[in-house]
């Protein structure tokens, strides 16, 4: 690979990868040495690159209107466009909005052929049956899993049985007609679900559970693994 091509791979890995990038994990990914990695390293930063971090612990690319853009293949602009498609068809009319923006910004930044690309797209993406979800609450459900604060939350189960329960939010789950709020619920001490249509009221209580969230996602993932079920 030549040095101008691999400076590029350089900035694209730590694009990508999980930060910090190690320099072991670049040169494996490039197939040259350590040491080499530490030159391009240099040589990038020379060149105007913020890239934080050192030999030992890793390297961060800080994102700058200096550098590159990002370019993208074909097929990859039509999977993001079935991907913001999806979003606009999720019955979230806030996250709905926010794909259509960042579908603008996006083809913004393509040149020219690449915006007559996305502008005659192969794929679709239609849906008969809509998900209808109640915005009531989805806004305060999606801060409060920002903010890793526990939630109380007014629920009715299948049967209609109505309980209240102190949860800490995880993630929200586009089901394939429903929205379903994955919580860790503090009565049960276990991983609940919660569909969105069913929470009469949800509340903020102000008690941060920070740093638990990426926690017990990821035994929550391990655990389906485990199980054999798709997350």
């Amino acid at each position: 690979m030549a040095r101008t091509d691999r400076l590029f791979r350089l900035l694209h890995l730590m694009r990508t990868l999980p930060r910090p990038v190690t320099a072991a994990r670049l040169a494996q990914e490039t197939e040259v040495s350590e040491r080499a990695i530490y030159r391009d390293i240099a040589a990038l930063r020379a060149a105007g690159a913020r890239i934080d971090g050192e030999a030992g612990y890793g390297y961060v690319l800080e994102e700058d209107p200096a550098l590159p853009p990002q370019s993208f293949t074909r097929i990859e602009i039509e999977a993001l466009l079935i991907g913001l498609a999806e979003a606009q068809n999720s019955g979230d009319s806030e996250i709905a909005e926010a794909a259509q923006l960042a579908l603008s910004k996006v083809i913004a930044t393509l040149p020219e052929r690449q915006q007559r690309e996305a502008a005659h797209a192969v794929h679709y993406v239609f849906r008969y049956d809509r998900r209808e979800i109640p915005a009531r609450d989805l806004a305060l459900i999606r801060s409060a899993c920002w903010e890793e604060e526990t939630l109380r939350l007014s629920y009715r189960d299948e049967a209609g049985n109505a309980t209240d329960r102190f949860v800490l939010p995880l993630t929200i789950l586009y089901a394939e007609k429903v929205l379903v709020l994955l919580a860790w619920c503090k009565l049960r001490q276990d991983w609940r679900s919660f569909r969105i249509d069913r929470i009469a009221t949800a509340e903020r209580t102000g008690e941060s559970f920070r740093p638990r969230r990426v926690g017990l996602l990821r035994e929550y993932t391990e655990r389906m693994k485990a199980r054999g079920r798709r997350v």
